[in-house]
């Protein structure tokens, strides 16, 4: 039951707007990543244990950074088991979602997650970025790649109509002068230790992209 408590507990800590119904389906998506995470490798064992910060709460930084405005649309990268992307997609209702990841057994757990919290917000595919035809406002994702390689795949996935915050939020860790440097873009990054107290959140970033 502790796990619950926790969850709840740092959650409506960091963003207190969250309401009851929010609060229940993040404690109920904790349970669900519990139950698959013992048939399917969704996210790796030893974290189990911090599944609220590590994965959950690591998600949301990107809800410090930017508030999804009502009726955009969000593309989830190499979302593996729904990272960020389901958490985001609880967060922000009236927001759309589309999450996609080549490995066809987790885009199950996250079609089968979504549907077992009533997310009406959320669709899920097994393909690449570049395949998606679709275009979006936002796009996320949880360090799949350096920048360089990342931004080919999703620079055409975007509409042309300017949502305020238009962009790629890109969660990361470590030091990402040289990545950075590297890809040639012009970025702006948060450091998520402004935001949460936990040490796990030290060398966390989200690393924006800003789109014409």
């Amino acid at each position: 039951m502790s796990h619950s408590i926790a969850i709840r507990t740092l959650l409506s800590g960091y963003f207190p707007e969250l309401t009851e119904d929010q609060l229940d389906k993040y404690e109920r998506m904790a349970e669900l990543y519990r139950e698959w995470n013992e048939k399917i490798n969704v996210v790796s064992r030893k974290d189990m244990e911090h599944l609220g910060v590590h994965h959950i709460l690591h998600s949301l930084g990107i809800a410090k950074v930017i508030q999804f405005p009502e009726h955009t649309q969000v593309l989830d990268v190499g979302t593996g088991g729904g990272l960020p992307g389901l958490p985001l997609a609880v967060m922000f209702p009236e927001v759309r979602f589309h999450l996609v990841d080549s490995i066809g057994k987790k885009i199950h757990v996250v079609q089968e997650i979504a549907r077992e919290l009533h997310l009406q917000n959320v669709t899920a595919s097994q393909t690449r970025a570049e395949q998606v035809r679709e275009k979006f406002d936002f796009v996320v994702s949880r360090a799949v790649t350096r920048l360089a390689n990342f931004y080919p795949w999703v620079m055409n996935s975007f509409k042309k109509d300017k949502a305020p915050g238009k962009g790629i939020y890109y969660l990361k860790g470590g030091d990402l002068q040289e990545e950075l440097a590297e890809s040639g873009l012009i970025t702006k990054t948060y450091d998520l230790k402004d935001y949460f107290t936990e040490e796990f959140f030290e060398t966390k970033k989200v690393v924006v992209v800003p789109m014409p």
